[in-house]
């Protein structure tokens, strides 16, 4: 799926004017719709898993009504399958939602939303709809984007959650449909573009490999909170580097000619 129109800064600047909001307006629209489709469908996928793992039906409507974050909300019911302590399900499916909280202090910087509307703005801060809103080019596009997926992603996700526990038994294994890679594959999709220096790639990259040599031997969402160390240990090492680069040779000024080894930087400053 296409990345939003302005990810990572780098989309179509539209004319001032009707014709150029309109169409910018209607990319935005298009992108949030795209992604709270592909997204909300992985709701069939939770609703069996819910109902497999024994919670009720209305267990299972309240999680996606009140809970509404899907990583969180399959480690908790998986990890009631596998016959865990609820406590301890509450508490990993808990620290794996905590990563909405750091999304939340960004996005509140960008939407800068009324008062009266930042609690129910808060429910709608995920993965899918943080992503969007950072990659739209300006406030208005951000909070169209926000708000668009925020609502597509919801009334389909809990409306597939009803459908899925409802016919979890004809169903089968939801790992069969395959639902459950939609979400990160949509996420993945729109964060792609915006990783456009060496270090945030070497970053994402260092994320990725905890995250697979964490899951075998971690409970359920410990290895997403392990992969947030990607980042401090990276800039521990670049500052490392630039502690260390000699006196006579200038600081590197943007983040490509910090990633570049000394001897290969040659062109900067042509």
């Amino acid at each position: 799926m296409a990345a939003p129109a302005g990810a990572g800064g780098a989309g179509p600047r539209h004319p001032a004017g009707d014709g150029g909001a309109d169409a910018g307006d209607g990319a935005v629209v298009r992108d949030a719709l795209g992604v709270g489709v592909a997204v909300g469908l992985s709701g069939f996928a939770f609703g069996v898993t819910s109902a497999g793992s024994g919670l009720s039906l209305l267990q299972t409507c309240v999680l996606s009504l009140l809970v509404f974050t899907g990583a969180s909300q399959f480690a908790l019911v998986g990890a009631l399958a596998a016959g865990g302590n609820p406590l301890t399900a509450a508490a990993g499916a808990f620290f794996l939602g905590i990563r909405n909280a750091f999304y939340g202090l960004r996005l509140s910087q960008l939407l800068r939303l009324p008062r009266a509307l930042r609690p129910l703005a808060a429910h709608w801060v995920i993965d899918e709809t943080a992503v969007v809103a950072l990659a739209q080019r300006d406030r208005r596009a951000a909070r169209l984007g926000f708000a668009v997926t925020g609502a597509s992603l919801y009334a389909l996700w809990n409306l597939t959650t009803l459908v899925g526990a409802l016919g979890a038994a004809s169903l089968g294994d939801p790992n069969d449909w395959g639902l459950d890679a939609a979400g990160p594959a949509v996420f993945l999709a729109l964060l792609a573009p915006m990783l456009r220096s060496p270090l945030e790639r070497v970053v994402a990259g260092l994320g990725v490999v905890l995250v697979l040599a964490c899951v075998p031997v971690l409970p359920a969402g410990v290895p997403v909170l392990v992969a947030a160390l990607a980042a401090p240990i990276v800039l521990a090492v670049h500052g490392r580097r630039a502690a260390t680069r000699p006196a006579g040779q200038p600081e590197p000024t943007t983040a490509t000619d910090a990633t570049e080894p000394s001897g290969t930087a040659e062109g900067e400053n042509r």
